[in-house]
């Protein structure tokens, strides 16, 4: 079971995450509405993943990433994108992303993705 962060601007994707997550048996232990926030809950929290929007107000998933890494190099990250996001999807994976979703989420590709970067 691992203890995941799930940080999105949008409160319904949240929720929709949170559930999913729950349901795969792992534990949501924060969530955070923007980049910034995601650092300072990671660093007080330690979550052994994190999902994180690409497009947020604040601080992008993004540059998140890359200053969560850079505090925490062991924690993997998923990044979650609308549709025609994928030049960002590339910074992101150079920022340290260890994998990434497309929206909208189904529980499969959620499972699928958290047994690639968990394993």
């Amino acid at each position: 079971m691992a203890k995941v962060l799930i940080t999105d601007d949008a409160a319904f994707m949240r929720m929709q995450l949170k559930d999913i997550v729950t349901k795969l048996g792992h534990e949501v232990v924060g969530e955070a509405e923007n980049g910034r926030i995601a650092i300072e809950q990671a660093k007080e929290l330690q979550p052994d993943l994190i999902t994180m929007d690409i497009t947020m107000p604040e601080l992008n998933g993004v540059e998140a990433t890359r200053e969560i890494k850079k505090l925490l190099p062991g924690v993997k990250i998923i990044m979650c994108s609308a549709m025609g996001q994928q030049g960002m999807v590339v910074d992101a994976i150079q920022a340290g992303a260890n994998d990434f979703v497309v929206k909208p989420f189904n529980l499969d590709r959620i499972k699928e993705s958290f047994a690639k970067v968990l394993s």
